[in-house]
């Protein structure tokens, strides 16, 4: 594992433990069960799931400021304006980045974009902690992320069933073959592949389509990370890909609803 991962790891530890000071577990908890009860009621269960098995590529549109890699991402961040950007042109849903410290993110993100826009929208931070969990469904996220390099096979098995008895699901995150195997195992309905290499930060698609066969049926497979072209895309979409999640690329664009047909080879949901 990357240093650099379980630095980001061991420093989130350090906030959930400052941030369990101001508002309990049983507070949390309290407020994501009533909170996944009303979402439940309205809009129904699992609804990142559903959204991903939809007709053709599905498109994870990632709502981020910053990064370790690239630095300031968005020195302009109007997200919830980009939020409603990316739902108009066609996402299956939204991914956004918690993670304050080398994303620049925020609960306050998720929490006003889940309000504002009708797709599904995923906590992207490095779950550590069930309390993390239970603060996405009180925040309104309809998915977590859960990263196999940084957590165990039980915490991952039971990480995953918490979400999904608070409603949501749980977007597994492998790097490798034995991750994807762990994935699997931990009973994932979910399983995304990080193109990026943990130890070189190289980025290849191909990490995506090597590793596309250790995923059993039935499982949504996500390719992450360094998607730029409508090439990219094809490829992955022949490859059995079934959603991508797509950030910097979007997020340096001026026009994300143009460049997300340019990426589709036309308007999402027609490759």
């Amino acid at each position: 594992m990357s240093n650099i991962l379980l630095e980001i790891a061991e420093s989130t530890r350090r906030r959930i433990d400052v941030e369990k000071t101001i508002e309990t577990p049983d507070e949390v908890r309290e407020k994501a069960i009533e909170r996944a009860r009303e979402a439940v009621a309205q809009k129904g269960d699992h609804r990142f799931l559903r959204a991903l098995w939809a007709p053709g590529m599905s498109y994870i549109c990632e709502v981020k400021k910053a990064s370790p890699s690239k630095g300031l991402i968005a020195p302009d961040f109007p997200y919830l304006d980009i939020a409603r950007e990316y739902e108009a042109a066609g996402a299956a849903a939204i991914s956004c980045l918690t993670e304050p410290e080398r994303f620049l993110g925020s609960n306050v993100y998720l929490r006003e974009i889940a309000k504002e826009v009708s797709i599904p929208v995923l906590k992207k931070d490095f779950t550590v902690d069930p309390y993390m969990i239970y603060q996405a469904a009180r925040d309104g996220a309809s998915a977590v992320l859960l990263i196999c390099a940084i957590l165990t096979d039980n915490e991952l098995a039971t990480y995953r069933l918490l979400a999904e008895e608070l409603g949501m699901d749980a977007l597994v995150e492998a790097h490798d073959e034995t991750e994807v195997r762990r994935a699997a195992d931990s009973g994932a309905r979910i399983i995304g592949v990080n193109n990026r290499d943990l130890k070189t930060f190289r980025v290849d698609t191909a990490n995506s389509l090597k590793l596309r066969p250790l995923v059993p049926d039935g499982t949504v497979f996500v390719s992450e990370s360094g998607i730029k072209t409508y090439e990219d895309i094809r490829v992955l979409k022949d490859g059995g890909v079934d959603a991508v999640l797509i950030g910097e690329t979007l997020m340096r664009s001026t026009d994300k609803a143009a460049s997300l047909r340019e990426l589709n080879g036309g308007p999402v949901g027609e490759l």
